[in-house]
């Protein structure tokens, strides 16, 4: 990344270096490390790379880690054993002294609390004699995968995402995050192709969104007013880029409210453009973001190619660096969202934030 490619007169970031605090999150600035899995925890387990691989990005500058997705305590809650987890003493071990380092470093840190649900496939190795479990056991394809779960089977999920939460707050984490995206279980709620269910659960967007609701209100209740629940959802699935559980602001904020009112405090907004016009038939011109903050008035974080020069699992991006850092001040400046979080260039360059505040952007790793 050369100097050139992010510098000029309209791009000042300064304002992103403000703090930012929403109930017990407290952050030094407005950059965020979004999660991204890595499946480096042997027997699930997180371990000293672990710990200096969190430690290394807290000191780079962010004000905010998300974990890459941990799983929650099943059934089937996803297919790699060397995913770690959030449940056991042993696992329990591993993230307190990650939270011991990145607090150290001076930067916050949450939790992605994750069930893969579907998406888990039918050949896993982590509790191969499980089958995975879905909505409506199907796929996006309808094509039968596991089964469906029964009403005993989301009550011990609750309880799950319930014990994951409670051990976030007694290990000393700033808040949790719930993996409501990209086409895992909580997304498959919201999402028709793999919700079918004819029971409270499924139909309207409200029905579709009254699980994830459920296990918000769980949650709430048992961590307390104050912990923080931020919560991760997106449009686009991994298995198909062009999805969507909302086409409308409408369906939105029906989608939305249950969650807002069963106690979420920030909204994760998954995008792979930032930038991107959200209803393009609409007079306001917003990002999904964008959206989310006017319907529900909470904060929201947004991510979605910042400082990368190609779409994530996809094309390069026309637009130059510049231009794109122009467009983010803008859309901060407009007010559609309070945090930016940062993928790959984290990955590429675990200092771009400090870099970047100290003006040493030809300073910066590009990510390849």
């Amino acid at each position: 990344m050369s100097q050139e490619s992010v510098s000029g007169p309209s791009i000042h970031l300064d304002e992103f270096f403000s703090e930012f605090h929403a109930g017990s999150l407290r952050l030094r600035n407005r950059f965020a490390m979004a999660p991204m899995t890595r499946a480096k925890s042997p027997g699930g387990i997180p371990n000293t790379e672990n710990i200096e691989y969190y430690r290394a990005h807290a000191a780079g500058g962010v004000g905010l880690i998300v974990t890459e997705g941990t799983y929650v305590r099943g059934p089937a809650a996803g297919p790699t054993s060397e995913v770690p987890r959030f449940y056991g003493e042993d696992s329990a071990a591993g993230w307190r002294a990650v939270v011991e380092a990145v607090h150290a470093e001076g930067a916050a840190i949450v939790p992605q609390l994750w069930h893969t649900g579907v998406s888990r496939g039918d050949k896993p190795d982590f509790e191969t004699d499980t089958p995975s479990v879905s909505p409506s056991g199907v796929d996006h394809t309808g094509s039968r995968v596991g089964r469906a779960l029964t009403s005993g089977d989301l009550d011990t999920l609750i309880g799950s995402y319930v014990e994951s939460a409670l051990l976030a707050k007694q290990l000393g984490f700033d808040g949790a995050e719930l993996h409501g995206a990209h086409g895992y279980l909580l997304d498959q709620f919201f999402w028709t192709a793999t919700n079918h269910r004819t029971d409270e659960y499924g139909g309207t967007s409200a029905q579709r969104a009254a699980f994830p609701a459920r296990v918000v209100a769980a949650i709430r209740e048992a961590v307390g007013p104050d912990f923080t629940i931020i919560f991760r959802y997106s449009q686009w699935k991994g298995a198909d880029y062009t999805a969507r559980i909302a086409d409308t602001p409408g369906d939105l904020e029906a989608l939305l409210a249950p969650l807002v009112e069963a106690g979420v405090d920030v909204f994760h907004t998954s995008l792979r453009r930032h930038w991107q016009t959200e209803f393009t038939d609409h007079a306001d011109d917003l990002s999904l973001a964008g959206w989310t903050k006017k319907i529900t008035g909470l904060p929201v974080i947004t991510v979605g190619s910042v400082g990368v020069d190609s779409v994530f699992r996809g094309d390069r991006i026309d637009e130059t660096q510049a231009q794109r850092f122009g467009l983010l001040q803008q859309q901060f400046e407009r007010g559609e969202f309070d945090v930016v979080a940062l993928g790959r260039a984290l990955l590429a360059d675990p200092e771009w934030v400090n870099k970047m505040r100290a003006g040493q952007l030809s300073e910066i790793t590009p990510f390849r």
